[in-house]
């Protein structure tokens, strides 16, 4: 079974996918963001129908998973294994077929990708793996700007990040109108630190697996401490749930970075049941363009600032698969 979290970064994936990764028949590794780093790619390698173009494709991606800051212990991607169980010639079609092989080699049934912008490509998703189970991980999304501001990834004005936030939030809204319940799950982060036991045990009741309270153990495993090890970022999955990691935004957000995500997102807010705090529904404003390209300036200038403190080993764990991602760029200019 091919099961898919949908969100957005910063939001407890990685928490629940080592979770996830106790069950000893299923595989939740770390994500390389396949979809989400060759999907803007694809259209330059032409037609896939052609196996040169398509062998091209399986090898860039099998490398891109190789270049993953945290490794798939043990596994060997061999490009004419993955093509044979392709049932089309497609990216998606890849995808599936690498993690069927991950889990294989991890002795595992079932699969779990926990890259949330996996949010973008539902009807790719939905059309190649008519069965996979989709589980809707969100987060106050205040609390996920906080959080953007100090990692090392991501947009850092709260204005960027709301848009980014309400845009993925709207389209797993709109996917689980579409579903039905044997096939989509929604899971807040609030509840699953305040709750954990209980939520896992409705999850894995969804999921059709064994729930085991060894899933409460994940900051314990070998993954986690992989994960740990590769970047500040992941560096609190060797703890235990900390069960009071909400909320943090009414004491690191200013008033006016919150009352700039409500009036990006207070809508998206409300549908998740968040209290606005900033600005009273109904009462939105337009940003100016001025204002906007204030915003656009202060935006790179944290982002650089941020970059330039990276751990420099953290920094070159991203930029090996960033490096490939040039490399494939470069080479479809020449190209073209």
């Amino acid at each position: 079974m091919s099961i898919f979290m949908i969100g957005t970064q910063r939001s407890g994936s990685n928490l629940l996918r080592l979770m996830l990764n106790q069950i000893g028949d299923l595989a939740a590794p770390h994500s390389p963001h396949i979809l989400q780093r060759m999907m803007p790619l694809l259209p330059s390698y032409g037609d896939l129908s052609q196996t040169d173009t398509f062998t091209l494709l399986v090898n860039d991606v099998c490398r891109l998973v190789e270049l993953n800051p945290v490794p798939w212990e043990g596994v060997n991607l061999d490009t004419k294994e993955v093509i044979s169980l392709c049932r089309e010639q497609s990216l998606v079609a890849i995808f599936a077929s690498v993690y069927d092989i991950m889990a294989q080699t991890w002795g595992a049934q079932q699969w779990c990708c926990k890259s949330l912008a996996n949010v973008y490509y539902l009807p790719e998703i939905t059309a190649y793996l008519e069965n996979a189970k989709f589980i809707y991980l969100y987060r106050d999304g205040r609390d996920v700007a906080v959080s953007f501001k100090k990692a090392v990834v991501g947009e850092k004005h709260f204005y960027h990040i709301a848009q980014e936030w309400a845009k993925a939030q709207r389209l797993a809204l709109q996917m689980r109108s579409r579903l039905s319940p044997d096939r989509f799950f929604s899971i807040s982060y609030e509840t699953l630190i305040s709750s954990p036991e209980t939520t896992l045990q409705d999850l894995c009741n969804f999921l059709g697996v064994q729930y085991t309270p060894e899933m409460l153990d994940f900051h314990q495993s070998q993954e986690a401490s992989n994960t740990a090890t590769s970047s500040s970022l992941w560096s609190n999955v060797t703890q235990p749930v900390i069960k009071q990691n909400t909320k943090k935004f009414l004491q690191e957000a200013t008033d006016e970075e919150i009352l700039i995500f409500e009036l990006v997102a207070g809508d998206v807010l409300d549908a998740l049941g968040y209290e606005r705090v900033g600005i009273l529904k109904g009462k939105e404003i337009k940003f100016s363009s001025t204002a906007i390209a204030k915003f656009n300036a202060i935006n790179q200038s944290l982002k650089a600032e941020v970059r330039q403190k990276m751990d420099p080993e953290d920094l070159k764990r991203r930029d090996r698969q960033a490096t490939l991602l040039k490399e494939i760029k470069a080479r479809q200019t020449v190209v073209a």
